[in-house]
């Protein structure tokens, strides 16, 4: 069986054509299929278009989450909840084409390839276009992790990978970082992103901000290294400093004003500011995991048998 899992939050607009686009896609290389909306708490009338969907498509399934959890907890429900052999991850905003499925499925199949992701070369759009390149890069760099690059969500994995993502279990989660962490065997499929097709965009800076700090401080030790040279330049010049104070004071030089000592007092409170920051982003993250809340919450789950 083959599990394709759609997280949606107020897709109201976009519902219809991701259903019917998507079914087609799949049933182009399988006739045994599944297809998991994962309803993110909207609070439009995309729950509502779902059931409408259902009775068109049979093998459409909705787990409707009892709030908005996020983008990464609503992949994470659809992992869980899968059946298929082969599960597949796409965005619902139809910025990754269901019609690159099939060439994705064709390569997991055929060339022995765990996972399968979607690499992108370029998108359509300027929104945030050069902010997420940014990220991209520099994360590629920070974690060491080189098949992240520019590589997203949409992606097809075998029952062996899904069962290692599913062994993950932190809370503060960033699926492509974890999907490259579990190893096997990985492949790309290289494809220009479209442009949004309707409605309005759910990522925006804000939210690409936290989800880059979650990257980040999960997969790298990168901040704590720019503490580190931070302390040691921070060293370096107070010793310069007290260096310059010492001779001048032997030497009879008279030491005027405080602009100096006003300067070098911001400069270490800056970095200790700093380092608290940065402490208190990991001690966030420790206190996170140790709630062991769940990552998500089922309200109902609407699957063949449901009315």
């Amino acid at each position: 069986m083959f599990s394709l899992i759609i997280p949606v939050y107020n897709e109201e607009d976009l519902i219809n054509e991701l259903a019917v686009r998507s079914v087609k896609a799949i049933e182009s290389f399988t006739p045994n299929y599944e297809v998991l909306f994962i309803n993110d708490g909207s609070t439009d009338s995309t729950l509502r278009k779902l059931i409408e969907v259902r009775k068109q498509f049979s093998r459409i399934k909705i787990i409707d989450l009892s709030r908005n959890f996020g983008h990464q907890a609503a992949f994470t429900a659809g992992l869980e909840m899968a059946l298929g052999n082969y599960v597949a991850m796409m965005d619902g905003d139809l910025q990754d084409p269901p019609e690159l499925l099939p060439e994705m499925y064709r390569k997991i199949k055929e060339d022995g390839f765990d996972i399968v992701s979607g690499k992108r070369l370029g998108r359509k759009g300027k929104r945030f276009r050069f902010t997420t390149n940014v990220f991209h890069a520099f994360f590629k760099k920070v974690s060491g992790m080189e098949d992240v690059e520019n590589s997203g969500n949409f992606s097809i994995m075998n029952r062996a990978a899904v069962n290692a993502m599913v062994q993950m279990k932190e809370s503060i989660r960033y699926l492509p970082g974890l999907r490259s962490f579990i190893g096997f065997r990985q492949g790309y499929v290289e494809y220009i992103r479209e442009d949004r097709l309707g409605g309005e965009p759910k990522m925006t800076l804000g939210k690409l901000m936290v989800l880059g700090a979650d990257a980040i401080f999960s997969f790298s030790k990168f901040p704590i290294k720019v503490c580190l040279f931070l302390g040691l330049f921070g060293t370096i010049i107070f010793l310069i400093a007290g260096i310059y104070v010492l001779l001048a004071k032997s030497l009879g030089f008279a030491l005027i004003g405080w602009s100096s000592t006003v300067l070098s007092i911001y400069f270490l409170g800056s970095i200790q500011l700093i380092f608290l920051g940065v402490v208190g982003e990991y001690v966030y993250r420790i206190y996170k995991e140790s709630q062991n809340r769940p990552i998500y919450l089922v309200k109902k789950f609407y699957d063949a048998e449901t009315e």
